[in-house]
């Protein structure tokens, strides 16, 4: 199962939208950032849905690695990340 690395910067009256989106399937780590292991058709699908909530000037970028093993992660400061997820 990859893991995938998202963030998304969109228009103020989009974001609720996205976050919404994106914690259905990853993990939220800070503001548009997110994270988690998602399967080849999740991430396919989070992509698509991700796309159908675009317009002029917004963007998604998905970082994807063969597995989590291969992420060295590194945070400063706080990092209040809850790595579950409930569905």
């Amino acid at each position: 199962m990859p893991f995938c690395i998202a963030v998304y910067d969109v228009k103020q009256k989009r974001v609720g939208k996205m976050l919404k989106l994106f914690r259905r399937y990853l993990t939220w780590v800070q503001n548009s950032v997110f994270e988690g292991d998602l399967t080849v058709g999740q991430l396919k699908q989070l992509q698509l849905e991700a796309d159908a909530l675009l317009q002029d000037n917004d963007g998604v970028v998905f970082y994807q690695f063969r597995d989590e093993r291969y992420v060295e992660r590194i945070a400063l400061g706080t990092d209040e990340v809850n790595r579950t997820r409930f569905l």
